[in-house]
């Protein structure tokens, strides 16, 4: 793996050289866009919009757009703007896991200690561990500030970049209804809860998905048209909840036994 950010965690007085590796991988797949009346793959080009010219990655800079005029900004004005951020991840303090609002996450990075930075690496995560908290901590990578959780994950250090608060949309923006639920139905969903609680076992879920989609291009490749299946998920009508509710833990019960 190549480390996508190199730099140093701190918290208190206690600085840990380390590196970041992405910790998860897209496995979508990699599929071309194509003209329909020809099959030619479709490419894209940066383009000078005065000239038309296409221009070559080693020209180009960014700039930011001031009163009509773009002001343009080289790699080291992205470093001054903090300096401190772009080379540490500085834990600022620490929250039980349980406190943060899973719709936060965004994505995971492994952290590996650099030189002889073991000792203070395996204090922190074990200190982490025992207590079940996640350090909260800013810092800058790829242009980019990021708010961030530290923790754990199969005894190795975890960076998790998570959503600035700003980022979330407000929910009130969307239409739920307020509906009438009794306790015997709530008791009801509990049990059935209940019925398919089990220990989180990652290994068991697979993506399918990609699998399906290849089978279907391997059959195109053949000349074979797949026959489509419909689906259409039908509505729990509120007249049959508890009843939809009974035969489900039946149905639970009888594949559990």
């Amino acid at each position: 793996m190549r480390s996508v950010w190199n730099g140093s965690i701190s918290f208190g007085l206690v600085s840990i050289p380390i590196k970041l590796f992405s910790g998860s991988e897209d496995r979508a797949l990699d599929l071309d866009m194509l003209d329909s009346r020809d099959g030619a793959r479709i490419r894209y080009k940066r383009v000078n919009e005065n000239t038309g010219k296409e221009v070559e990655w080693k020209d180009i800079v960014k700039g930011y757009k001031k009163d009509d005029k773009y002001i343009v900004l080289e790699k080291q004005d992205f470093e001054n703007a903090n300096i401190k951020k772009s080379k540490t991840i500085d834990i600022e303090q620490f929250v039980m896991a349980d406190e943060v609002s899973d719709v936060l996450f965004k994505k995971p990075y492994f952290i590996q200690p650099q030189k002889e930075s073991g000792k203070s690496y395996a204090l922190l995560r074990d200190a982490l561990k025992e207590t079940e908290k996640l350090g909260v901590a800013t810092f800058v990578m790829r242009q980019k500030e990021h708010l961030a959780l530290v923790g754990n994950y199969k005894d190795v250090l975890v960076l998790h970049i998570i959503r600035f608060e700003d980022e979330i949309r407000d929910t009130k923006e969307l239409k739920v209804p307020k509906s009438k639920i009794s306790k015997k139905e709530v008791d009801m969903a509990i049990s059935l809860i209940d019925q398919y609680t089990e220990e989180f076992d990652f290994s068991k879920y697979k993506d399918i998905y990609n699998q399906q989609l290849l089978d279907i291009i391997e059959s195109k490749s053949k000349g074979n048209v797949s026959k489509i299946e419909k689906f259409e998920p039908k509505p729990t009508e509120a007249k049959d909840l508890m009843a939809q509710l009974k035969a489900s833990l039946e149905k639970r019960k009888k594949t559990a036994s």
